[in-house]
């Protein structure tokens, strides 16, 4: 008789179990809603660009013609080729505009 009672209430549903799942389902539900809601109410930030700005360019000493590009040539070496060059044409070096200086092999 026990065998057969237990047998009987084991194909009743149970309740208490899908009451529990249900409870479950709806906190995620309530979860969900809060970050959609999070996010739509949060500001988006400007994106800042990740390219880098160019160097802002230094200031020239008066008299000077700006940079000069140095290619496997030492600092001396280009000061006496440009003293040269300035002395061969006979005009003043802050007058002349030297680009780059590079070696001829």
């Amino acid at each position: 008789m026990l065998i057969l009672n237990a047998a009987v209430q084991s194909t009743q549903p149970d309740y208490v179990a899908l009451a529990m799942v249900l409870v479950l389902a709806v906190a995620v539900a309530v979860m969900a809603i809060r970050k959609q809601a999070k996010s739509k109410n949060k500001k988006e930030e400007p994106v800042v660009p990740t390219v880098p700005a160019e160097e802002p360019r230094k200031p020239v000493a008066p008299g000077s013609a700006g940079q000069v590009k140095l290619h496997n040539v030492p600092p001396k070496t280009a000061a006496m080729l440009m003293a040269i060059v300035a002395d061969k044409m006979q005009k003043p070096l802050n007058e002349l505009r030297f680009i780059s200086i590079k070696e001829a092999e």
